[in-house]
C-alpha cells in the first residue's frame, strides 16, 4: 500500500515515517490488490495531544479512522487497531454478494482466528415525538437531557434535524429533507 503521511504542526521524522507504514502494512492481508491502495495519514498537534488521522479510499467506499492519545506512537497504533476492527466488524457485511460486487478491494480470506466477535445487533428502540422548536431551544434540551444529540422538528422549515454536539464543543445540525 502506498502511505503518504504529512505532518501539520509537526515534522515527520524518518523514524516517525517508517512506524506509520510499518504498522499500516498490517491492513494489506484484508485487500486483494494492496499494491494500487493508498492511504493518506495526517498527524497533527493540538495542545499536549496527538492527532493521528488515516484515510484510505476504496472503490465505492472511504475507510477512515481518528484517534488521539498523547504518545504519538500509541496513536499510530490505536488508530491501525481501530482500522483493523473496523474491517473485521464488516466482514460479513462485505461478503453479502451485493456488497462484494460493490467493494471488490477486499480480500476476506483472511484468517479468523484471532477475530474478535463483534455482533451488531439493535438492542433498544425508542419512538420520540418531535415537536417544532429552534435550534437553540433543542439545544438546552439536549443538554438537559444529557446526550450528545438531540432529534427535533425545525420550527420554521419544519424539517426533522438533529443537533450534536461537535469535538470542539461547538455544535452542529443535520437537517433531512
Amino acid at each position: 500500500m502506498l502511505i503518504k503521511v504529512r505532518g501539520e504542526k509537526v515534522k515527520i521524522t524518518p523514524a516517525i515515517d517508517s512506524y506509520v507504514k510499518e504498522k499500516l502494512g498490517k491492513l494489506d492481508k484484508y485487500f486483494e490488490n494492496p499494491d494500487v491502495m493508498s492511504a493518506s495519514v495526517l498527524v497533527r498537534i493540538r495542545g499536549v495531544e496527538q492527532i493521528v488521522e488515516v484515510t484510505i479510499p476504496i472503490k465505492n467506499a472511504v475507510l477512515r479512522a481518528e484517534e488521539r492519545c498523547k504518545d504519538l506512537y500509541a496513536t499510530i497504533d490505536l488508530v491501525v487497531d481501530k482500522l483493523e476492527r473496523q474491517i473485521r466488524k464488516n466482514k460479513t457485511k462485505i461478503k453479502k454478494k451485493k456488497n462484494r460486487v460493490l467493494l471488490p478491494e477486499f480480500n476476506l480470506d483472511f484468517d479468523e482466528e484471532d477475530t474478535e466477535e463483534v455482533k451488531n445487533k439493535i438492542v433498544k428502540e425508542k419512538t420520540i415525538d418531535t415537536k417544532p422548536m429552534s435550534k437553540e431551544e433543542a439545544i438546552l434540551q439536549m443538554e438537559l437531557v444529557g446526550h450528545d444529540f438531540f432529534v427535533f422538528k425545525d420550527d420554521v422549515s419544519l424539517n426533522v434535524c438533529v443537533v450534536y454536539k461537535r469535538r470542539d464543543g461547538n455544535y452542529g445540525v443535520i437537517t433531512a429533507k
